[in-house]
């Protein structure tokens, strides 16, 4: 199963150059066979870009998740403690195995989704 992830452009493209392993979240999907996530990249580009898998998904307290992130985590400290304001502890899922679309696709007419908030499942047997 995937899910559909909006991810800022700046953040995204970090990940298809391989300078972000990590993409963070203040919560995630209740689903455990949720194993890829397609990228939609946000406004200004507001088109999907690409996919990767999820290697491990980590959940601790912030500042053990900054230590064992920052490398790769493509993003300033500050943004990070910014980011997860109000929570004690918070997700990094493990970008894994990159795939950039050759063509950016418009979400609703490849996908039928509208942009996620946070996220949106997605089957596969429906992918374009």
């Amino acid at each position: 199963m995937k899910i559909i992830l909006s991810i800022k452009p700046e953040f995204a493209n970090k990940i298809f150059e391989g300078d972000k392993k990590f993409e963070f979240r203040r919560s995630i999907f209740k689903n455990k066979n949720v194993s890829k996530v397609i990228v939609y990249a946000s406004s200004p580009i507001s088109k999907v870009i690409g996919e990767f898998e999820i290697g491990e998904i980590l959940f601790k307290d912030l500042n053990t998740l900054w230590n064992e992130t920052k490398e790769y985590s493509g993003i300033t400290e500050d943004y990070f403690y910014d980011y997860f304001v109000g929570k004690e502890n918070g997700f990094a899922l493990e970008v894994k195995r990159v795939k950039r679309y050759k063509k950016e696709l418009c979400i609703k007419e490849s996908f039928g989704k509208v942009p996620p908030q946070s996220f949106a499942y997605y089957e596969e047997s429906t992918m374009p």
